[in-house]
């Protein structure tokens, strides 16, 4: 039964609003009248939030984290024996977000209208990806829904706590970073000219140190806007460039080979790619179709184009384990828990297995890098200070030194 939204006056003339279910809007406003309302505006869930064709959802209804939350909430009414039109009704009238109970009720309205749940799912593909949906059908159609949905939230609390992490520990780093860049150029640009400016009217010669930083100074002040002006344009060179994809393969290609960062991003990629697939295969998807679904979760084109073509081996008829072989740039981990997932009959749990240590693995990179690069930071910000501070006091050392002769 669609869905409807509903703008009404109630007895008393204050505004009321809300979700109505109803074969037509016709049907609709009769059932406000019934309930003593006068109907101002109704309209179907799935016009009334885009217009001229756009966007269904203009704004993401679901974030990493409540995508999660709210996937376990539904595995747990389904195991509990809860119909799926009934679950989604609870969960639509707990909501406390407008949007996502108007998008629940859409999904409720095209499985009451005969739909799957995964085929539901597919008229939000911005909320529901295509792993997300690959997985939900397969639960469908193994009639474990319950259970594959438990595993579908344990898999995206596990990257969202992977993603977290990674984010807090490159987060204090920048942080600092940001801030010494601030104070340095305060310095510069600021303190020093108006210190050593006293000096300079003495025309006297000046150290090297005092000298070599004012025209530092001056340059910043002088030029400083273009510099900037000049990173912007770069920056956004590279944007518009990356959208290209044979650039995108190749910048990616690049940044695997960079000393810390292409290990964290090799790691991160192979266990996003490990427990997807695991996640999949798991739940009864091809391991073809689920290798092509894997593959375009990886953010790394270079990666991507590696588990295409291992793909292409497979389809030919290749061990998984040999194919991930092939590609070096794939840990050689995943590839030997891919090839005892295959001897043992346990490939799900093996890749699993893999996801797990990698991502622990990339954990403790990223710690281990944060952990370097915070006394590094404030030592190299220290030397700068210092050096700043060593250029305006030579001049007065030299004077001293001169007055007390």
């Amino acid at each position: 039964m669609p869905a409807f939204k509903y703008e009404a006056l109630d007895d008393k003339g204050r505004n009321a609003s809300g979700l109505i279910e109803a074969d037509t809007p016709r049907a609709a406003r009769a059932q406000l009248r019934a309930q003593g309302l006068v109907p101002l505006q109704v309209l179907a869930v799935q016009q009334s939030s885009g217009e001229n064709g756009g966007s269904r959802w203009q704004r993401r209804v679901f974030n990493a984290t409540s995508l999660a939350v709210w996937t376990r909430q539904l595995a747990g009414l389904v195991s509990s024996g809860l119909p799926i039109e009934r679950a989604l009704t609870a969960l639509a009238d707990e909501s406390e977000d407008q949007r996502q109970a108007e998008l629940l009720a859409q999904l409720k309205a095209e499985v009451n209208a005969g739909s799957s749940f995964a085929r539901a799912l597919a008229t939000a593909p911005r909320e529901f990806n295509d792993v997300y949906r690959a997985v939900v059908a397969a639960g469908e159609q193994s009639g474990a829904l319950g259970p594959v949905l438990e595993r579908l939230a344990d898999d995206l609390e596990q990257r969202q706590e992977l993603r977290s992490k990674l984010m807090g520990a490159i987060a204090y780093p920048a942080i600092v970073s940001f801030f010494a860049l601030v104070i340095i150029t305060f310095l510069v640009t600021y303190v020093v000219p108006q210190v050593a400016g006293v000096f300079v009217q003495s025309k006297r010669s000046l150290p090297l140190l005092t000298t070599v930083m004012l025209n530092i100074s001056a340059f910043v002040r002088s030029w400083g806007w273009l510099v900037l002006i000049l990173l912007v344009l770069g920056l956004t060179a590279l944007v518009l460039a990356l959208r290209q994809a044979a650039f995108r393969e190749r910048f990616d290609a690049l940044l695997l080979r960079l000393p810390l960062i292409g290990r964290l991003a090799r790691g991160y990629n192979a266990a996003r790619f490990a427990g997807t697939l695991a996640m999949l295969a798991g739940a009864g998807v091809p391991i073809l179709k689920a290798l092509q679904a894997a593959a375009e979760t990886l953010s790394n084109a270079a990666m991507r184009r590696d588990a295409m073509e291992a793909l292409v081996q497979v389809r030919e008829g290749a061990p998984l384990g040999a194919a991930m072989a092939s590609k070096k740039r794939f840990p050689g981990l995943l590839a030997m828990f891919a090839r005892l997932g295959e001897q043992t009959g346990a490939l799900p749990q093996m890749l699993d297995r893999a996801a797990r240590q990698l991502g622990i693995e990339v954990q403790r990179r990223a710690m281990a890098m944060a952990t370097l690069l915070e006394p590094l930071l404030i030592v190299g910000m220290g030397a700068v200070v210092m050096l700043i501070v060593l250029a305006v006091l030579l001049p007065i050392i030299e004077m001293n030194s001169m007055a007390g002769r």
